[in-house]
């Protein structure tokens, strides 16, 4: 004959598992009274899950950033990248366009030096800027890949008689190569002295005219010659455009997004880095050259 199986013992099976019940806990110390190896298994199952939980959850955050990065990329880029069939060569500096125009370009590295550290002043007021957050300012100052050096693509290099003459436009304009041509001369003025010229300005507190004085006459001699008349068969550089809001926009967005979590190792580049397909370990190579080039300058 079968044993009947009671109502009670039926509706335990049809609940599930038996899992460990709040009364064979100690509240204060956690110990589970009479807890078994099931139940024990339990609740390793349990913690494991969690943490499993946890490492999709933060795994899924990784992706979405990289997804998110690659989206951006692509926009940017732009469609006629990928299907034009020749590349446009990237602006290159007109190296013979920088002794008309090295005196003024020191000026407005001392003026923009001068500007910056006010306006960082301004927002960490009342706390003073540090030495760091100068050298900082000094350092990037000449790069186009670092906001500090933004005042760059807003101006124009224009022929007037015999002289270039630095115009500033207000607003930023599209990288060409004067664009570079200026960058170009603010690295030979500055060269290895970025140091000495943070350490300047965190001493002493000079106005425009003395660092002017410091960094365009004592120390590159930027500024101790008369620049010559311009050739007159000089070819003239590119008009200035204007960039687009969508443009800069995009430039700050991905200006941001450098070092991530998600995009270890993230460079920014600019839009005329990406159509003209020179990204990555090219840019590198050329200021390697340009270091070793103004090197061996100061050597002769």
């Amino acid at each position: 004959m079968f044993t009947p199986i009671s109502k009670s013992s039926s509706a335990s099976s049809q609940a599930g598992p038996i899992r460990p019940s709040s009364r064979c806990i100690d509240p204060k110390s956690g110990f589970h009274f009479g807890s078994s190896p099931i139940e024990r298994l339990w609740r390793d199952s349990d913690e494991q899950r969690e943490q499993q939980k946890a490492e999709m959850a933060r795994l899924s955050q990784r992706i979405l950033s990289s997804l998110f990065l690659l989206l951006l990329l692509f926009i940017y880029s732009s469609l006629p990248y990928f299907v034009a069939s020749s590349k446009k060569p990237p602006p290159a500096a007109r190296k013979g366009d920088i002794p008309f125009i090295r005196c003024q370009v020191c000026e407005k590295i001392a003026h923009q030096i001068i500007h910056q550290v006010k306006k960082k002043e301004a927002q960490i007021s009342p706390k003073k800027v540090s030495e760091f957050q100068i050298i900082e300012i000094a350092e990037n100052i000449c790069n186009l890949k670092k906001e500090e050096a933004d005042w760059i693509l807003q101006i124009d290099v224009v022929e007037k008689g015999d002289k270039l003459e630095l115009v500033e436009q207000g607003i930023e304009g599209q990288c060409n190569s004067e664009c570079k041509t200026i960058e170009h001369a603010c690295q030979e003025i500055m060269g290895y002295s970025d140091t000495d010229v943070a350490e300047y300005v965190f001493s002493a507190r000079p106005s425009i005219d003395q660092l002017v004085k410091f960094l365009c006459k004592d120390l590159s001699k930027a500024c101790s010659v008369k620049p010559p008349p311009i050739p007159a068969d000089r070819v003239p550089g590119e008009p200035f455009i204007a960039k687009s809001s969508k443009d800069a926009e995009m430039e700050k967005i991905l200006r941001s997004m450098e070092g991530m979590p998600g995009a270890p190792g993230m460079k920014m580049y600019s839009r005329e880095d990406l159509m003209s397909g020179k990204f990555g370990e090219a840019d590198d190579d050329d200021d390697d050259d340009d270091d070793e080039d103004n090197f061996s300058e100061k050597l002769v």
